[in-house]
């Protein structure tokens, strides 16, 4: 009889799944609701920034604790031996290490309105960050998250994590279907109305 490598029957596994499920979801939803009604900025007295702060914090602990979940989920599935040894851990200290550095300089480079959903809040950017790791990957964050999580379940040497961080993949390419064409029509609409707003200004000059 061959070894469990996944145990399918452990609640923390599943768990861990719908925490890696709803994170991207709920942010999402209730940032598109932020831009149509202004319901996070009416609940932090109609300040914009106020808001956008308030939604990075909530994705931040959402953050920290899919993450314990997983460490749980982690915990309590069988090892791999094959995967229990010295230079497969030094892969997954790399992989961690690749991820943090991603996902670090995409916080530095973008700002904490950049980096959450400040644009929802009408926080636009002047223009798009070229530099890395933007220069090297369209969406470093997601990446770098996704190699911290595959570096962390090779080194516990544990295939369930393999596992989930193909789910972790997969979660995040649906979100960036929707995310990148929203963020796209939030910054034409913008360039629209600042294009309406000298079309005025403009006419006046050529009567005078």
């Amino acid at each position: 009889m061959s070894p469990i490598v996944v145990d399918l029957s452990k609640t923390s596994l599943w768990v861990s799944l719908a925490s890696i499920t709803l994170n991207p979801l709920l942010w999402n939803v209730a940032a598109r609701r932020e831009y149509r009604t202004h319901w996070i900025t009416a609940l932090c007295g109609g300040d914009k920034y106020r808001g956008c702060y308030a939604i990075a914090a909530a994705i931040f602990g959402m953050g920290l604790v899919r993450d314990a979940l997983f460490k749980a989920a982690l915990g309590a599935q069988p090892t791999l031996a094959a995967l229990d040894a010295a230079p497969v851990r030094a892969a997954a200290a790399l992989l961690v290490a690749a991820g943090m550095l991603l996902v670090l300089s995409s916080t530095y480079a973008l700002g904490i309105t950049g980096t959450f959903l400040g644009d929802y809040f009408g926080i636009l950017m002047d223009e798009r960050v070229t530099g890395f790791p933007f220069s090297v990957l369209e969406n470093p964050m997601y990446v770098g998250s996704t190699l911290s999580f595959l570096g962390t379940s090779l080194w516990c040497a544990k295939p369930a994590g393999v596992l989930v961080t193909a789910y972790v993949w997969l979660v995040y390419s649906v979100a960036l279907r929707f995310e990148g064409p929203f963020t796209a029509m939030i910054y034409a609409q913008s360039a629209a109305k600042a294009s309406s707003k000298l079309k005025p200004k403009a006419a006046k000059k050529k009567k005078l």
